[in-house]
C-alpha cells in the first residue's frame, strides 16, 4: 500500500490495546493517528458461567464466533483445552477467521461477501437447522438477530458470553476544541463504537463528526451512521486495518480531503 497521508489526522476509535496496528499503518504513511477509544474490552462478567458453558461445547453441532475478541477470550478461558473435533465452526468475518487461524483452527463457514450476521445467515448451510444445536460465542448483550433467526429455522441456540464490552469515560473537550484543525477523517468498526462516540461527543461535538468523512466496515454501520446524520460515509474495502487504510488512501486520491 502506498499513499501520502501527510497532514491527515485520522480519528481511531478501536478499543485500547487493539488500536496500535491501525495507528502504525497510518503513521507509516505519514498520517497522524488520533486514538480515541469509545469502548473497553475485558473478560466476561461471569467467568465461572462462561467456563461452565465452554466445558459443555462437546454436544453442539455448530459453534459460531461473532468477533476476533470472541475467539481470543474463548481460548483464554479454555486454557489447555481445545474446541470439540466434531463441532463445525462458523465465523462472521475475515478478522474472526484470522483470529481462529492463530490457534490452528480453520472455519467451516465464512460468508463470501457481506461479513456480518446477515452475511452468515444467507449461507445455504444454515437454512435447514431443525434439531441442530448451536452455541454462539460473543460479548455481553450481543445482537439477537443471529440466534433468533437460527431458532426460527429450528435450531436450539445457546450463548456463551466470553468477554465484556463497556463504554469508556473520557473528557472530550480537548478533542472537540482541536477537531477542525486535527481531524480530517474518522474510522469506526462497530455500531456500538459509533453509538458511544456520538454519546461522548454530545451536542457540541456531534455536528463535527457528521461533517467529517467517516470510514466504516459494514453496511449495517453505514446505515446507522446515515440515520445519525453523518454526511460523508465511506464503506471500507474489508473489515481490517489494511482495508480501512486502503479506503482512506482511495478517498485521498479522489481529491476529497484537503490536507492542512
Amino acid at each position: 500500500m502506498s499513499c501520502d497521508l501527510a497532514g491527515i489526522g485520522v480519528l481511531v476509535t478501536r478499543p485500547s490495546g487493539q488500536a496500535q496496528p491501525l495507528c502504525d499503518l497510518i503513521a507509516n504513511l505519514g498520517g497522524t493517528p488520533v486514538p480515541f477509544p469509545t469502548i473497553s474490552i475485558s473478560g466476561p462478567q461471569d467467568p465461572a458461567a462462561a467456563k461452565a458453558r465452554l466445558e459443555q461445547m462437546e454436544g453442539y453441532d455448530l459453534l459460531i464466533f461473532v468477533s476476533p475478541n470472541a475467539v481470543r477470550y474463548t481460548f483464554s478461558l479454555l486454557g489447555e483445552s481445545s474446541l470439540p473435533k466434531d463441532s463445525r465452526v462458523a465465523v462472521v468475518g475475515k478478522g474472526t477467521d484470522r483470529a481462529l487461524r492463530e490457534f490452528g483452527i480453520y472455519a467451516d463457514l465464512l460468508p463470501e461477501e457481506r461479513f456480518d450476521s446477515e452475511g452468515l445467515l444467507v449461507m445455504p448451510q444454515l437454512q435447514q437447522m431443525a434439531d441442530r444445536s448451536v452455541l454462539i460465542l460473543r460479548g455481553n448483550g450481543g445482537r439477537a438477530l443471529l440466534g433468533d433467526t437460527l431458532m426460527l429455522r429450528g435450531a436450539r441456540v445457546e450463548y456463551a458470553e466470553v468477554y465484556s464490552r463497556n463504554m469508556v469515560t473520557a473528557d472530550v473537550t480537548p478533542l472537540i476544541s482541536s477537531w477542525s484543525q486535527q481531524i480530517k477523517i474518522a474510522t469506526v468498526t462497530s455500531c456500538e463504537i459509533l453509538e458511544n462516540l456520538f454519546q461522548l461527543l454530545g451536542a457540541q461535538g456531534q455536528p463535527l463528526l457528521c461533517q467529517t468523512p467517516l470510514v466504516v466496515v459494514s453496511e449495517r454501520i453505514q446505515l446507522r451512521a446515515q440515520k445519525l446524520g453523518c454526511k460523508h460515509i465511506i464503506l471500507a474495502h474489508e473489515a481490517s486495518d489494511q482495508g480501512l487504510v486502503r479506503s482512506i488512501c482511495d478517498w485521498m486520491e479522489q481529491g476529497r480531503i484537503n490536507p492542512v
